[in-house]
């Protein structure tokens, strides 16, 4: 492979989180036990974590802008969360977009996406539909899934909002996103963290880059490159550069962007060793193509 180029000019990053834990309640990160977590042991990001926490952290990178993606508050008070984030935006002058939650399948969905949507920095929703632990396991039509009626009644209400969805989900559920993209396309989805590739089995490779195959025929999803870490094993271009290249080419340049994930992904490296795997990931693109996945692309997908 071809040497690293120089750094993007800017980049946005498009999917990282803050929080106080001091002052604002997240079961994941403060309630006893821990939750099962994809990446293991993840003790070290129980902390607050906040934009000074994350300049530090992305130092040496000419971050201009950056997307907030909602980081699990206590679900009753979900409102809360925008307002303190758009608070934080305006002392700090980060993040310059937030990716809000609202439970799409509730009968107050209606209610909380316009009041979401009434914060000039959200720009869109994250809510995770129900998922099959396993693609062996995977069946529609579950009650909470992209097919469930009740939750694409809410789901609907995102563009009368002017809202995107930011969609995680392992990649056995794609072919239900297709679907939602393809019933309605007026909404932008923007599948996170790469579809969950965490088997690395030839069998399970190919089964990913069909998925994602089947997602990427809707000109309406779009694909955040990012999560792509694993448990116990540091993050590395050898292990990862395949992924992120397949990634691209089956998404195309225009519909694909880099994400830190942090702090979260600080479990398996660091922002530089990250970012800088992205960059050599890419070595072979034109300046063009890697500005649209360094910051060009999230840009347009988050109308930063």
């Amino acid at each position: 492979m071809a040497s690293a180029p120089q750094k993007p000019s800017a980049v946005i990053d498009a999917h990282h989180h803050v929080w106080d834990l001091d002052a604002n309640r997240h079961p994941w990160l403060s309630d006893e036990p821990p939750i099962p977590f994809r990446y293991g042991d993840y003790s070290a990001i129980r902390k607050s974590y906040m934009p000074a926490d994350y300049r530090r952290d992305t130092a040496g990178w000419p971050v201009t802008a950056s997307v907030y993606v909602e980081a699990e508050w206590e679900r009753s008070n979900a409102l809360s969360e925008s307002r303190w984030i758009a608070a934080v935006a305006a002392e700090h002058g980060l993040p310059s977009a937030v990716v809000a939650w609202c439970d799409l399948a509730d009968p107050g969905a209606a209610e909380l996406l316009a009041a979401h949507a009434a914060i000039p920095i959200v720009r869109g929703i994250r809510h995770k539909p129900a998922a099959a632990a396993s693609a062996g396991d995977a069946r529609r039509g579950q009650p909470g899934s992209m097919d469930d009626p009740a939750w694409r009644e809410g789901y609907a209400q995102l563009a009368r909002n002017g809202l995107s969805y930011d969609l995680q989900t392992p990649w056995w559920h794609l072919d239900a996103a297709a679907e939602l993209a393809r019933d309605l396309p007026e909404t932008q989805i923007i599948i996170n963290h790469t579809a969950l590739p965490a088997d690395r089995s030839p069998e399970a490779l190919a089964a990913w880059r069909r998925a994602l195959e089947t997602a990427a025929a809707q000109p309406n999803i779009a694909l955040k490159i990012s999560g792509i870490g694993r448990p116990g094993i540091a993050w590395a271009q050898a292990g990862n550069a395949a992924i992120i290249r397949d990634a691209i080419a089956i998404f195309g340049v225009e519909r694909a962007m880099f994400a830190s994930n942090f702090p979260v992904d600080s479990l398996v490296g660091d922002f530089d060793t990250i970012f800088s795997g992205f960059l050599a990931a890419t070595a072979d693109r034109s300046e063009e193509d890697r500005m649209r996945l360094f910051h060009d692309n999230a840009a347009r997908l988050y109308r930063l």
